[in-house]
C-alpha cells in the first residue's frame, strides 16, 4: 500500500508531502491544476518511462520518494531478493532527476537501476489512465489480458516454437545446400578423383623441391670430388704418407730420436686422413643416383604445383582441400539420409508444438469461460445487467504465444448482436467495460495499489454513482486512487483531497490540499455548480456525502 509522496522540484510543484490512506482516496481539481503531475511523479519513482523534462525551471533537480507498505507475503519481497536488497515492512524508494538529465535511483537506501523499479512497480501499482481502454479496443491485446486474467504460462509453448522453428531451419538449410553442392556435383567427383590420384602430402613439395636441387648440382661438383678422391688414396697422399713413414722408420734408429715427433705427426696425419677419405666417399655415395629419378622428381613436383595452381591453393594446402571436397560429396551422397533424418525431427518438433498450442487453447477456452462469469458479475452493479460480454476464440496464425486468434465482444442490449468493443460500446460503456476488466484481472494481486485516472468520464448520474460504489467496494479489501471530475464519484471517497494552481511572483505552482468535510462539500458543490457555487449545489454536495 502506498503511504507517502514527497515531490520536490518537479515541473510545476516547488514541494509536496501527500499521505495516502487505505480505502478510497479521491483527486479532484479543476482541469489543469495538476492532477496528472501527482501521475508523473509517481510514474517517476517507479522507473516508468515519462516526460523527458521534469525538473522544474530553475531548480538543480527533481526528487520524488515513495514509502510502500509490504505484507509478509507481498510479492515485492521476492522482486527485493533477486535484486540483492534487503526486505522489510516499509519500502522507500527515491529518485533523482537533474537538470541535465541524469537520473539516478535508490530502494531503500540502496542504489539501484530503474529496472528494479520497474520490475517492483508491477507488484506495487495498477494504473488505469484516461486512454487505457484502447487495449480493449485493440483485439491485438486480448489475448494478452486473457493470459493474464488466467495466469497461463506460456513457457512451454515458446520453447515448443523455438524448437520447431529451429526444426524448420535445419531442414530447409540442409536442402538448400544439397541443391547447391548437385549443382556441383561433377566438378567435385573430377576434383576429388584426380586429388585421391596425385594423392599430395603435406611438406612434399618442399622435400621434393630440395631433392631436384640437390640432384641438378649433383653432377656439377661430382668430377671435383672424385679427383679429390683419387689424391687421396693409396695412388696419392695415402701411398706418399705410406711411403715417408716407412723411409722415416728405417731411418729413426741412427736418428737418435730426432724423427719421433716427426713420425707421430705422421701418424696422427694418417687419421686424419682416413677420415677425410671416407667423409668424401660418403658425398660421393649420396651424389650417386638414378639418372631417370631427376625426371620423375621433376615429373611430381610440377604436377603438385599445377594441382596447386588449378584450385587457387597453396602446394601443403591440398591435402586439407581434398577433404573438404570429400566432405562435400559426401554430404550430396548422405543428403537424402540427412534430410530424411531432418523431416523426421521437424515432425516431433510440429507434434511437441501442437500439443503445446492444443493445452494453451483448452486453457484458454477455460479461462474464458471464468473471464465471461466474472465480468458478468462486474457489469450487473455498474448498471450494465443487460450487457453481454463474451470471448471469442478463434483458430489463427501460429506463433510462440499459441494459434488463438482472441476477441472480446459485447452486446450492449438484449436482442441485439455482439460485436467488437470498439464498434459497439459508447465512451461511457468502454470506461465500465475497463472497470469490470481491470477489476476482474487484479481481484487475485494483494497488496496492489490501483490507480484510476478518470475512469469515469463519459458517464453521469445514477451510472456514475455505480461506478463510485464500485471503487469504493473495491477499496474495502485493497488501496484505490482516483483522478476524477465526478461527484458522484467523490462523494463516495473516504479520503478527499483537492489539487490546486496558484501564480506567486510570477511563478506557477500546484500543491494538494486535504479536505475535511466542510471543504469537501465546497468542492462538490463547484463539481457540481461550477465557478458560482449556490445553496442548491451546496445541499447537493451534503446529499452526496450522506
Amino acid at each position: 500500500m502506498l503511504r507517502s509522496l514527497e515531490i520536490r522540484d518537479l515541473l510545476i510543484i516547488d514541494r509536496l508531502d501527500l499521505a495516502f490512506q487505505p480505502g478510497l482516496n479521491v483527486l479532484t481539481g479543476e482541469t489543469g491544476a495538476g492532477k496528472s503531475i501527482l501521475l508523473d511523479a509517481l510514474g517517476f519513482v517507479l522507473g516508468w518511462r515519462g516526460r523527458a523534462e521534469l525538473v522544474r525551471a530553475g531548480a538543480a533537480q527533481g526528487e520524488v520518494t515513495a514509502v510502500f507498505e509490504l505484507s509478509p507475503d507481498h510479492a515485492a519481497r521476492a522482486v527485493l531478493a533477486e535484486a540483492g536488497i534487503n526486505a522489510e515492512d516499509e519500502l522507500i524508494l527515491r529518485r533523482i532527476n537533474t537538470a541535465d538529465g541524469r537520473k539516478t535511483a535508490w530502494v531503500n537506501d540502496r542504489r539501484t537501476s530503474g529496472e528494479v523499479l520497474r520490475n517492483l512497480s508491477d507488484t506495487l501499482v495498477e494504473l488505469h489512465g484516461q486512454h487505457d481502454d484502447r487495449g480493449l479496443l485493440n483485439p491485438r491485446g486480448h489475448r494478452q489480458i486473457l493470459d493474464a486474467f488466467a495466469g497461463i504460462d506460456l513457457a512451454v509453448a515458446r520453447a515448443a516454437w523455438t524448437g520447431l522453428a529451429r526444426a524448420r531451419r535445419a531442414r530447409a538449410g540442409a536442402e538448400a545446400a544439397l541443391t547447391a553442392a548437385r549443382q556441383d556435383e561433377d566438378y567435385l567427383r573430377h576434383a576429388v578423383a584426380e586429388l585421391d590420384k596425385l594423392s599430395p602430402e603435406p611438406g612434399e613439395e618442399a622435400a621434393l623441391d630440395a631433392r631436384r636441387r640437390a640432384m641438378q648440382g649433383a653432377e656439377r661438383i661430382r668430377a671435383d670430388i672424385g679427383r679429390a678422391q683419387m689424391a687421396l688414396s693409396d695412388q696419392g697422399a695415402e701411398a706418399s704418407m705410406t711411403d715417408a713413414m716407412r723411409w722415416l722408420e728405417g731411418a729413426s734408429g741412427q736418428a737418435e730420436g730426432r724423427l719421433e715427433g716427426a713420425l707421430a705427426a705422421l701418424g696422427r696425419a694418417m687419421v686424419e686422413l682416413s677420415e677425410a677419405q671416407a667423409g668424401v666417399d660418403d658425398c660421393l655415395s649420396a651424389l650417386d643416383f638414378n639418372p631417370y629419378e631427376l625426371e620423375e622428381v621433376e615429373e611430381r613436383l610440377f604436377a603438385i604445383r599445377a594441382m596447386a595452381r588449378k584450385h587457387g591453393v597453396l602446394a601443403d594446402e591440398l591435402g586439407g582441400f581434398a577433404d573438404d571436397l570429400h566432405r562435400r560429396l559426401a554430404a550430396i551422397d548422405n543428403g537424402a539420409g540427412n534430410l530424411v533424418a531432418l523431416d523426421k525431427a521437424l515432425d516431433e518438433a510440429g507434434a511437441d508444438y501442437r500439443r503445446a498450442a492444443t493445452a494453451l487453447t483448452a486453457a484458454r477456452h477455460e479461462a474464458a469461460t471464468r473471464l465471461d462469469a466474472a465480468m458478468a458479475a462486474e457489469l450487473a452493479p455498474l448498471r450494465m445487467e443487460r450487457a453481454v460480454f463474451e470471448t471469442r476464440i478463434a483458430p489463427g496464425e501460429e506463433g510462440p504465444e499459441g494459434c488463438d486468434e482472441l476477441t472480446f465482444t459485447v452486446a450492449t442490449n438484449p436482442g441485439a448482436p455482439a460485436g467488437p468493443l470498439n464498434r459497439i460500446a459508447s465512451g461511457g460503456e468502454l470506461s465500465r467495460f475497463l472497470l469490470a476488466l481491470k477489476v476482474c484481472l487484479t481481484a487475485n494481486t494483494p497488496g496492489l495499489t490501483m490507480i484510476f485516472d478518470e475512469i469515469d468520464r463519459g458517464v453521469g448520474g445514477a451510472t456514475a454513482d455505480a461506478v463510485g460504489r464500485r471503487l469504493a467496494l473495491l477499496a474495502r479489501g485493497a488501496q484505490v486512487l482516483v483522478v476524477t471530475h465526478s461527484p458522484q464519484v467523490a462523494a463516495l471517497g473516504a479520503h478527499h483531497w483537492r489539487v490546486e494552481k496558484q501564480v506567486e511572483g510570477g511563478m506557477t505552482t500546484s500543491t494538494v490540499v486535504p479536505l475535511d468535510t466542510s471543504a469537501r462539500i465546497e468542492e462538490l458543490a463547484r463539481m457540481l455548480a461550477g465557478d458560482t457555487i449556490t445553496p442548491a449545489a451546496r445541499d447537493a454536495a451534503r446529499a452526496l456525502l450522506a
